[in-house]
């Protein structure tokens, strides 16, 4: 008996006492269904020996009439079978489904800075219904083995004993030679099962993470994972097939050989005395009764039987309950970022951003040629950018020009789906325009040539990306060549990093991502963005889990490294610290100081007027150079 087996076993006598009236009407309706099977060789042996062969033909045809009479008993009582088939099934499925349900939320409850169980929806859909499919199976087969078998051996023994001789050591052989498969089957079938789980919480995952990775260049690595995942799966499925070839082995010797032995000796029999309707009937009960029976019996608990063990222990007692390995839900390797290559979004694949195992810092990396960057940081160009998600679909950016100073801080504010995010993604190099150009130093942000333009910039988005591994490993993900204690010290005070890493222990203490609240991974981002030796900085609503306090922190930081910063803001105070601000206002684009703009743009005196006023007083904006010159913006967005 397995684990598994002796775990559900318990929960599976206390399921079937509380239908015990279920069962007793199923085994009534399975009676009345079966009565045939004993008719069926008996009833044939008379017709021949009492009937057609002793030249009463109606005595022959009578008893084959009793035979027809119940077959069609049997088929009605099938009703009735499939009646209390149901009543047993569904509240099976009904129970495992809360069951799935109720621990996904206790665990959402208990950890909510934790990722979403992504294999909860394999459990929920395919594992319940895999379940109630294999559960019905082998109830209806199990009862239909069990009357069958009980009639047939009746009939047997009611034409000649001796006929058992011959049925039962190749049946005994087939039997012995399936139940030893039973064990390793469900040991394949709970890998394939796990890898199945591992390939749906892997896709989550690249769905929720894909432009973090994108930003960071590891899709290559990602895509490696992903495609080693569904090999691993392959090859469970292809282990399984092997164990199922040995089982049809084992249905060819209980199967088909007591009907051959019994051909066989057909002529030793009819000397010992027996009849040819004895010898005819106990064919029909080999062929006709209990064989099909048999087969059918062994073919469930090979498969549905397996396959419901494997997927009950998982669904009642957890995924982590089994023998085999579990996932590490935190194992993924991420490369370093000296080792990637130019973000291309169109062939990416992208790992859970809280699942991966950091980088060495301390590996010598060749060094990547740099593009030349002016010493205030690189201009940010764009000109006549168009963008739409998708050809027929209405654009989000038309005919934007825009051009960012080295050096400087913009502010981009507006309606919630405007464009903001559009934008710094466009800047990023993470979406491709439909028309225009995008240049950063001077180069296309896209260029598959030359020094590496992602090396430039460093994208924060609203979802921080962190991953095991200590908080130092956290912090030099994105320098290439490492950074010295002081550096790493300064950008830990400067963004306000300082007491979390106290509280977790020092920069070289384990990091779990799940335990961290969605403020601290942005501190953490954060600290790793100001760390970077990147010179453009794009923060998408990277602090808006940070309370105003931290916020301010965070972003006089960033203002004060060396660099060109572009911040997509949710708080006005954030804009007033900004030399400019670019209001998307879904017609056009205006750009221009807190002040300026309060005259000029009607949004924008609406979302000063909304946002709620911060206990901390905003910095006196610095004096912005005139913007008149270096943006034009001819804009229709899609809100």
């Amino acid at each position: 008996m397995t684990t598994a087996t002796a775990r559900l076993l318990p929960r599976a006598r206390r399921f079937l006492r509380r239908r015990t009236r279920v069962l007793l009407l199923l085994a009534g309706w399975s009676l009345l269904e079966s009565a045939h099977t004993f008719l069926g060789g008996y009833g044939l042996a008379k017709a021949l020996d009492q009937g057609f062969l002793a030249g009463h033909t109606g005595v022959g045809l009578a008893w084959l009439g009793v035979t027809a009479l119940a077959v069609v008993v049997g088929g009605l009582a099938g009703r009735g079978v499939f009646r209390g088939l149901a009543d047993l099934v569904e509240p099976l499925r009904d129970s495992l489904i809360r069951q799935v349900v109720s621990r996904s939320l206790t665990q959402a409850v208990a950890h909510p800075a934790r990722a979403a169980d992504s294999a909860v929806v394999s459990r929920l859909t395919n594992q319940t219904e895999i379940a109630r499919d294999s559960f019905a199976g082998l109830v209806l087969v199990a009862r239909s083995f069990v009357f069958t078998a009980a009639g047939a051996v009746l009939g047997l023994l009611s034409l000649a004993p001796q006929l058992l001789l011959i049925v039962v050591p190749p049946l005994a052989a087939g039997l012995l030679l399936f139940l030893a498969t039973l064990r390793p089957m469900a040991a394949r079938q709970r890998a394939f099962l796990q890898a199945d789980e591992d390939l749906s919480t892997q896709f989550g995952a690249v769905a929720e993470g894909l432009r973090d990775v994108v930003a960071c260049g590891a899709q290559q690595q990602t895509a490696a994972r992903a495609y080693g995942l569904i090999e691993d799966e392959a090859r469970a499925a292809r282990q399984l097939a092997r164990w199922a070839a040995v089982r049809c082995l084992a249905l060819g010797l209980a199967g088909q050989l007591p009907i051959l032995l019994l051909l066989v000796s057909a002529p030793w029999l009819l000397r010992q005395g027996l009849t040819p309707g004895v010898v005819l009937g106990a064919l029909a009960y080999l062929t006709q009764s209990l064989l099909p029976a048999l087969h059918t019996l062994m073919n469930a608990l090979g498969s549905a039987g397996t396959r419901l063990v494997v997927v009950l222990d998982r669904l009642t007692n957890g995924p982590d309950s089994g023998p085999g390995p579990d996932p590490d839900p935190e194992s993924t390797t991420v490369p370093h970022p000296k080792t990637t290559i130019a973000p291309d979004p169109e062939t990416t694949i992208a790992p859970d951003p809280e699942s991966t195992t950091a980088p060495d810092p301390t590996t010598p990396q060749d060094p990547a040629p740099l593009v030349p960057v002016p010493p205030g940081g690189p201009g940010v160009h764009l000109r006549a950018v168009t963008f739409a998600y998708g050809p027929a679909a209405q654009p989000v950016l038309h005919d934007l020009d825009l051009t960012v100073e080295p050096g400087e801080h913009l502010v981009v504010v507006g309606p919630s789906g405007i464009g903001k995010s559009t934008l710094t993604a466009l800047v990023a190099g993470l979406l491709a325009p439909g028309h225009g150009e995008i240049r950063v130093a001077g180069r296309p942000v896209r260029a598959r040539s030359g020094p590496d333009p992602s090396l430039l910039r460093v994208l924060i988005p609203q979802q921080a990306y962190v991953f095991s591994g200590t908080l130092r490993e956290n912090l030099l993900y994105l320098c290439p060549d490492g950074a010295s204690a002081s550096a790493l010290e300064a950008s830990s005070d400067a963004v306000g990093l300082d007491p979390l890493v106290r509280r977790l222990g020092g920069l070289d203490a384990p990091l779990d991502p799940g335990v961290l609240s969605q403020g601290e991974r942005q501190l953490i981002a954060l600290g790793r963005a100001h760390l970077s030796p990147a010179p453009l900085v794009l923060l998408d609503e990277a602090t808006c889990h940070l309370d105003p306090a931290a916020e301010m922190r965070a972003e006089r930081a960033f203002a004060e490294r060396p660099g060109t910063l572009i911040v997509v803001a949710h708080r006005i105070t954030s804009a007033r610290r900004a030399d400019r601000i670019l209001v998307l206002d879904g017609v056009r684009a205006t750009c221009g100081t807190h002040d300026e703009l309060l005259e000029r743009s009607a949004l924008y005196r609406d979302l000063a007027g909304s946002w709620q006023p911060d206990a901390l007083p905003a910095p006196e904006a610095p004096e912005a150079p005139e913007c008149a010159e270096r943006i034009s913006a001819k804009s229709r967005y899609l809100s």
